[in-house]
């Protein structure tokens, strides 16, 4: 393949990877220690909303359970990390080669993933035989279930309790590469025979089904891998903010990557990095608002809560004006793309598109 070539086809990953690395590069060298901060937060979120469209976006699928994943590859990598110490006090009921020893933090992590994918693969055998409104309702019940069992299991979790002490090592360029791996993941999938295969469910499920193509697998690769890059994602901010608490893994944060997704568009990889970076930028600029800035003499400040106000004036003329989100489920294409005669190529719907690779 011509370099030319390649970089057509990487383009749709190229146009998000290249803007990312340059905004990062300048925060980094130019932001403040707190904008630092505030994008490092960011692209995990943009890790999870990304393993999130890998299901849900190539599916048709809302799922509001995917925080459980996240939470519980947090609470692994934590329970293996922290304070050797204070484990067999306030952690009793851990296993004893846990309870009793520090991992090193990439085996750690590694586990922890690793758990979480197989959380989800093991709850997936259940929720991927349900139908598409079913299916959402049980994942948000698989959040409350988790949220349930790790409030009470005191001697495990430490219940509602904060667990302190975690090694902090994720920074604003680790969180990118972790964003731009899942980014290039989520492009490969989508391209793949079982990426193609699931968004032909997601159009038409009876013709899917009649065409040969099993609903039931190819969801379960789908939410199976989704977990995994869920459980990436909270490693990274189990390690970001050395903290983990089952109350940040709960309905504020889920409703917030949905809003992102829905925002950007659920339908496309670029929806996804859109809807994280328009969100962010917008709460970030709010809450400094409500905290007051002066212009000359004057302090002006909005009033408390009108972030959450106008993010969700956000989301309804969004769905009001432009339903599929602000990409409309289209990726970012090559400019004038010219055929070998000359002819310019026709533009083609993503419909169209998957259904031309999935024949061929």
């Amino acid at each position: 393949m011509r370099p030319v070539q390649l970089i057509q086809r990487f383009y749709p990953v190229l146009v998000l990877i290249i803007p990312l690395v340059i905004g990062v590069f300048l925060i980094t060298t130019f932001g403040s220690p707190g904008t630092q901060r505030v994008t490092t937060e960011s692209l995990i979120r943009l890790v999870f909303a990304v393993g999130l469209y890998i299901f849900a976006g190539n599916s048709g699928i809302v799922s509001f359970g995917h925080m459980a994943f996240c939470a519980i590859a947090a609470y692994a990598t934590a329970w293996q990390t922290c304070c050797a110490l204070m484990k067999p006090i306030t952690m009793s009921g851990l296993p004893a080669f846990v309870r009793d020893n520090t991992l090193p933090l990439l085996p750690a992590a590694m586990t922890s993933i690793g758990l979480a994918g197989g959380v989800a693969f093991v709850s997936g055998l259940v929720l991927m035989r349900l139908s598409s409104l079913s299916a959402s309702i049980s994942t948000l019940a698989l959040l409350f279930i988790l949220n349930v069992i790790y409030s009470n299991w005191v001697s495990v979790t430490m219940g509602n309790s904060t667990i302190v002490g975690l090694p902090v090592y994720v920074s604003t360029w680790g969180a990118l590469s972790a964003a731009l791996l899942v980014i290039v993941i989520a492009y490969l999938f989508q391209r793949s025979r079982w990426g193609l295969m699931l968004r032909a469910t997601r159009e038409d499920e009876v013709a899917a089904a009649a065409s040969g193509l099993s609903l039931y697998w190819t969801r379960l690769g789908a939410f199976t891998l989704s977990g995994f890059v869920a459980g990436l994602a909270g490693v990274l901010f189990a390690h970001f903010t050395g903290t983990v608490s089952v109350s940040t893994f709960f309905l504020s944060h889920t409703f917030l990557i949905v809003a992102m997704l829905v925002v950007g568009g659920m339908r496309s990889l670029a929806g996804a990095v859109v809807g994280v970076t328009v969100i962010s930028v917008l709460t970030d600029l709010f809450r400094r608002a409500e905290a007051g800035f002066a212009i000359g003499p004057l302090d002006i400040a909005i009033p408390p809560g009108s972030q959450e106000l106008i993010l969700a004036t956000l989301m309804l003329l969004i769905l009001m004006f432009r339903k599929d989100g602000i990409m409309a489920g289209r990726e970012f294409k090559w400019p004038g793309r010219v055929k070998e005669d000359g002819v310019r190529e026709s533009r083609v719907t993503p419909t169209q598109d998957s259904a031309q690779n999935l024949s061929v």
